[in-house]
């Protein structure tokens, strides 16, 4: 039911109720002393259907708020899609594209509208088609990250060497339904073995290593980009309500910073003893190398963004529970005799941020799936999942 339908139907109950007492008061076949009774039942009813839809319209107001926001983050990152130095393609397992960045549509020399549901294969030279299709298989079988090299005919234009990274993306079930690309020209680049030892320092630099310890807050720096070596951090922001959200839990690989955030309010904390690698707007833009590292890194943010933002839109708390700790089973789970442990340790206040609710409800859920055998606790206090 949609809720503002909802609340205009309970206050019209409410009103109805204070006309019906009215009404009542002056019907003289209605013993005097049924009459209080009954209305002071009736008044109590109404008082918690009252109460149950002003607390169901904060619950909303505050998951609307929370999707504002991480649709915002989601839209950072699909801007860091289309402005990569590189080609990028979204296909499915038979190499249709659905998706395609400036870069590839200029890279194919097709615009990216008329890019969207053609076949990839249409823009391969025919003598590697065959190879082309032999890849898709084997991806198919083992969903790892690929390197393929394959020359490219761009529509009216002369082909290409392409160095291709493929990595399969899971969908809900667990099971490989898109395939990522990320296209890059090497006609005119030297190969691997070509780049002497006295220049392969030059492919990537130096990057400072700066180490924080558990529960300290991590500067964010306008001009530059954190990239966790070792450790765990978390990315929060506040609601209007003053409410504490969770972001994102960037891992080792992973990148945050200011500059990859339009949110006016951002918060990096370490939820362990971290070490950082610093990496300067002005080197990502200069090496290329280190560019394709960092768009590879925030590839992986964009994918936790939107897991986070379909746990958010779910409308049950038990439901947004139950897909948070599927999350981070498939993030941070190691198979155990008992389960799946959780190699990190979150407070019952950063599973509530995530899940749009209050600690006290988390603490209540929790408990009740510990008591149904899914949830338990080993020595060190980390949680190990049965099966949620």
């Amino acid at each position: 039911m949609n809720i503002d339908k909802f609340v205009q139907r309970a206050e019209a109950l409410h009103q109805q109720l204070a006309d019906l007492y009215q009404t009542a008061n002056v019907l003289p076949w209605i013993p005097s002393d049924l009459l209080p009774q009954a209305f002071r039942e009736l008044h109590i009813t109404s008082r918690m259907i009252k109460l149950a839809v002003e607390e169901l319209q904060d619950q909303n107001d505050e998951l609307m708020e929370t999707r504002y926001i991480l649709e915002t983050e989601r839209q950072k990152y699909l801007d860091l899609f289309e402005l990569s130095p590189d080609g990028y393609l979204v296909t499915n397992l038979e190499g249709i594209i659905k998706v395609a960045n400036a870069t590839a549509a200029r890279l194919l020399n097709t615009s990216q509208n008329l890019l969207v549901n053609k076949p990839l294969v249409c823009f391969i030279i025919p003598d590697q088609k065959r190879q082309f299709y032999n890849e898709l298989s084997q991806i198919k079988q083992s969903p790892n990250v690929r390197e393929i090299l394959l020359t490219l005919q761009p529509y009216q234009q002369e082909s290409f060497t392409a160095a291709c990274t493929v990595v399969g993306v899971k969908g809900q079930n667990n099971g490989t339904e898109t395939l990522n690309w990320l296209i890059r020209d090497i006609s005119l680049r030297p190969q691997p073995e070509a780049v002497d030892s006295a220049n392969q320092s030059k492919l990537i630099p130096s990057r400072p290593l700066v180490k924080y310890t558990k529960g300290e807050n991590i500067p964010l720096y306008p001009l530059f980009i954190w990239q966790v070596n070792q450790g765990l951090v978390k990315l929060t922001t506040l609601c209007a309500t003053g409410e504490e959200v969770l972001m994102a839990l960037v891992k080792e690989g992973m990148v945050f910073g200011s500059s990859l955030t339009a949110l006016p309010i951002y918060q990096a904390t370490a939820i362990t003893d971290v070490e950082l690698l610093s990496n300067s707007l002005a080197d990502i833009q200069t090496f290329p190398n280190l560019s394709n590292l960092i768009l590879a890194q925030t590839t992986q943010r964009l994918q936790q963004t939107q897991l986070l933002l379909m746990i958010s839109g779910r409308r049950r708390i038990q439901d947004r529970l139950d897909s948070f700790l599927e999350f981070l089973k498939q993030e941070f789970g190691q198979p155990v005799p008992q389960g799946i442990r959780l190699s990190i340790r979150l407070t019952h206040e950063e599973i509530a941020s995530a899940c749009c609710t209050t600690r006290v409800t988390i603490t209540r859920l929790l408990r009740q799936l510990q008591a149904q055998g899914k949830v338990r606790f080993d020595e060190e206090k980390h949680m190990i999942l049965s099966h949620i």
